[in-house]
């Protein structure tokens, strides 16, 4: 089935005009099967299918990929399913790229499925800022999706933001209100958050934007 899969992939990419090299193809077929399979006992992902898992996921990680400099050490925050680091893993191998979640289960879950498609990335058991206070300075890069508000996000990131290089935090249609509610809260006051990009949600006119979060 897997090389199938890869195929249906190569077409909905094709199809949205996504640039992914027929080298990730089979991994990402591998990874799409064992995590549907995954999914049918513990709740991963509501994206179940090909055309739903290259026009959110992996449309995603192709709209983070190139804000990545070659190298860098990132942390999926939340990772949930494995969405985005284990694509992003895929898509961009030079990264360094490891994960968390602090739900145990998914943590232990998303490990297995990379040990069993052959790409066994480290998985933290722990909270994002828990992870980065242990290790300060062991990530350039965390990404976010589907995570928190970013008032939630800037309030637990905020004792330590010292400790890693910026967030790339990926948001709805809704996040002018969500960095409006933060800085009424007074956050935007101590980060610099800025758009990087844009890219269409299917079947509607809404858009997910890619914010990069600095400390001023």
């Amino acid at each position: 089935m897997t090389s199938s899969l890869a195929a249906t992939i190569a077409a909905e990419c094709d199809r949205l005009g996504l640039t992914v090299s027929p080298d990730a193809l089979p991994p990402l077929a591998a990874y799409a099967e064992r995590l549907w399979a995954w999914n049918e006992k513990l709740n991963l992902t509501r994206h179940t299918d090909a055309a739903t898992f290259v026009t959110r996921d992996v449309a995603d990680v192709v709209a983070i990929a190139p804000h990545l400099a070659v190298g860098e050490r990132v942390l999926d925050v939340g990772t949930g399913g494995g969405v985005p680091g284990v694509v992003l893993a895929i898509l961009r191998p030079d990264l360094h790229v490891e994960l968390c979640d602090s739900v145990g289960k998914k943590a232990r879950a998303v490990r297995a499925i990379g040990e069993e498609i052959g790409l066994p990335l480290p998985v933290h058991e722990a909270a994002g800022q828990a992870v980065v206070a242990k290790r300060p300075g062991a990530f350039d890069t965390l990404v976010i999706r589907a995570v928190a508000p970013l008032v939630k996000l800037l309030g637990w990131f905020e004792p330590v933001a010292h400790t890693y290089g910026r967030l790339l935090v990926i948001k709805g249609p809704r996040w002018e209100e969500e960095k409006g509610e933060a800085r009424h809260r007074g956050f935007v006051k101590k980060v610099r958050i800025r758009r990087l990009a844009a890219w269409p949600l299917p079947g509607g006119d809404n858009e997910s934007v890619l914010l990069e979060i600095k400390p001023r």
